[in-house]
């Protein structure tokens, strides 16, 4: 029962830890990466499709996005979508590629990005706390059940606490790793 609870438990602050990550890598730095635009949707007949079932994108300098759709006639609708999209970036089209360029961000951008991650981790950190919170609501009903000691109900509690404060950390250094990468010039 009690590693039932803290095996859900740690799965459960894992996601909130993979979902912090790719939150993150749509936050845009100096850099052109993939991950700024693969996720974004497009209108493809009808149906919302990612940018990165209709295209490929690769990355020929460090602030340059090629996207090479594979149907051309889609470039329309994916040049729509960039512009409506809040990446702030204006795409190129050569009838054959989409470039994007990505500017170097000003200062204030950068401050802003940086308390865009912070807030960002500040949820994922409130996740995991709620979800230590489910794991000690659970324990105290299986207690209350008589499913388990009371000693191991203190245990199970002791041992959901550092595993919160593991996972913790862990979202603290994701998001200071990002702050760095975003005010590196």
């Amino acid at each position: 029962m009690l590693k039932d609870v803290l095996k859900d438990a740690r799965e459960r602050m894992d996601k909130a830890v993979d979902s912090l990550q790719v939150d993150l890598r749509s936050i845009r730095t100096g850099r052109a990466s993939p991950s700024l635009v693969e996720k974004l949707t497009v209108d493809y007949y009808g149906a919302p499709t990612p940018l990165n079932q209709l295209a490929g994108i690769t990355v020929p300098e460090p602030r340059m996005l090629m996207i090479r759709p594979w149907d051309r006639s889609t470039m329309g609708i994916i040049e729509k979508s960039i512009l409506k999209s809040d990446l702030g970036l204006t795409p190129t089209n050569d009838g054959q590629v989409i470039r994007l360029v990505i500017p170097q961000l000003t200062e204030e951008r950068r401050r802003d990005l940086t308390k865009l991650v912070a807030r960002r981790v500040e949820e994922a950190r409130v996740a995991v706390r709620n979800i230590r919170r489910d794991a000690i609501d659970m324990l105290r009903d299986l207690e209350k059940e008589k499913l388990i000691s009371e000693d191991e109900m203190y245990e199970g509690r002791d041992d959901t606490q550092e595993l919160t404060d593991k996972y913790i950390k862990q979202l603290d250094e994701i998001g200071k790793t990002k702050e760095a990468e975003i005010m590196e010039v």
